[in-house]
């Protein structure tokens, strides 16, 4: 690849204004998928791909059987209950209590069509409940796509960065923004999507505490289930397990993606999990948009029938089926995801040698943990002008600042496509580059 590299600086920018992006350095996560494809067909360069959260893994042997057992019998051409089917409903309160050690009703864990979605349902609700609230507080950085679903459906929302407000600082900048009385929700991912720092005990009791005092509903993103792989909580039923604000609070949600736990993330099915209070609790304002005032009810028959009636019937079989060998201790996800901290450790080792820094490098007072995501940064570059220049040089990424993050500098990488047969390509790019920007 050395004779093609760097690619043409003219043939990028023109297949970005084909593709209308204006500017290649500002562009979305999709959008960079969009140009880089393009790039790839019209260069011959295979990229290395850190754009995209895909899992890099096949997905369970037992999930896909259940599923074509399932077509085979003629599921596809039945409605599944848009409350979600019972096994699924079932083992996932299972689940909870033996990955988490907190008990949910089967009637508050609802299938929806990937996280997204159930986030997306969360806010139509949520939102909705308290016509004094204007929306959600998104603990930054994080997907950036969240707030994109508050811009659609027309919801204000406020965001900080966490990185300079760990431990007991949390409570007091959660507070500025909860006193307002404009906070109906509070949503952030755990681990974090894109730092990979891991909220401790104190800081989830921090966020339960003040949940509790000002009446705002707790939205927690789950998409990395099990991926601090510092912590084993692979054995059900024993300690440790997940961290989640459950244990602290009663207004909670939690989003259970199935994409990169158990590498589902094409049949876009996740599992939403609404505390028994919360389920139960009557919302008289939600009368103004549903003709329920019970939130659980709400959630199920008032957004999630509007957004789509119902997640795929035969996915969630499939889901259910893993879920019960996880359950039964017969099937271990976490053994196989163990990958995804291994090729983190690797390329971060790569990219520091060449003269990049790792952005978000520590978690409270120790080194940040290798996981699915990391973040980088180079002398002399922002965020917006790194990624056009690693354009170039065949690799791919998106940039911090539309996280939400502060530090504008740095890009985000994701480690599920590269795979080690592609660490000496990446290490000959990264070595190009250095030669090149010294």
């Amino acid at each position: 690849m050395k004779s093609i590299l760097p690619i043409s600086h003219k043939l990028v920018l023109e297949l970005a204004e084909r593709a209308g992006i204006p500017s290649p350095g500002k562009a979305s996560i999709r959008e960079i998928v969009y140009l880089v494809n393009l790039v790839e067909k019209e260069s011959g360069v295979s990229f290395i791909r850190m754009e995209m959260g895909v899992p890099g893994l096949k997905p369970p042997k037992i999930a896909t059987e259940a599923e074509i057992d399932a077509l085979r019998q003629g599921k596809a051409s039945i409605y599944p209950p848009i409350e979600g089917v019972a096994l699924l409903k079932s083992e996932t309160s299972r689940f909870l209590k033996l990955y988490l050690d907190i008990q949910v009703d089967p009637a508050g864990c609802i299938p929806t069509c990937g996280s997204m979605q159930g986030s997306c349902a969360a806010f139509l609700t949520v939102n909705r409940t308290d016509r004094n609230k204007e929306g959600t507080l998104f603990i930054d950085p994080g997907f950036p796509v969240h707030k994109q679903q508050c811009r659609v459906l027309g919801h204000d929302f406020f965001s900080f960065d966490i990185y300079d407000y760990r431990g007991k600082k949390l409570r007091d900048k959660l507070e500025s923004y909860f006193k307002t009385g404009k906070i109906s929700s509070l949503l952030y991912s755990n681990p974090n999507n894109p730092s990979w720092i891991c909220l401790n005990e104190e800081e989830l009791s921090i966020i339960g505490d003040m949940a509790d005092q000002y009446d705002v509903v707790v939205i927690e993103d789950l998409a990395y289930f099990g991926m601090d792989f510092r912590k084993d909580i692979s054995q059900p039923g024993i300690p440790p397990f997940q961290p989640t604000i459950a244990r602290y609070t009663d207004n909670y949600i939690l989003l259970v993606s199935t994409s990169k736990v158990f590498s589902y993330a094409g049949q876009r099915i996740a599992m939403m999990a609404v505390s028994d209070k919360l389920f139960h609790r009557k919302y008289p304002d939600l009368l103004r948009y549903y003709t329920s005032d019970v939130l659980g009810h709400t959630i199920i028959y008032g957004a999630l029938y509007a957004l789509s009636a119902g997640a795929s019937h035969t996915a969630q079989i499939g889901v259910a089926s893993v879920l019960k060998a996880a359950n039964e201790g017969l099937f271990n996800p976490f053994t196989e995801i163990r990958q995804y901290g291994e090729r983190a450790m690797m390329m971060k080792k790569l990219f520091t040698r060449y003269g990049f820094s790792i952005v978000y490098d520590m978690d409270l007072d120790v080194p940040i943990a290798d996981g699915f995501y990391f973040t980088i940064s180079y002398p002399g570059f922002n965020g917006a002008q790194l990624l056009e220049e690693l354009l170039y040089y065949g690799i791919s990424a998106i940039t911090l600042d539309i996280t939400g993050s502060t530090r504008t500098e740095g890009l985000r990488a994701c480690v599920s496509q590269v795979g080690p047969d592609s660490f000496p390509l990446l290490e000959e790019r990264l070595q190009l580059f250095q030669k090149d920007h010294t």
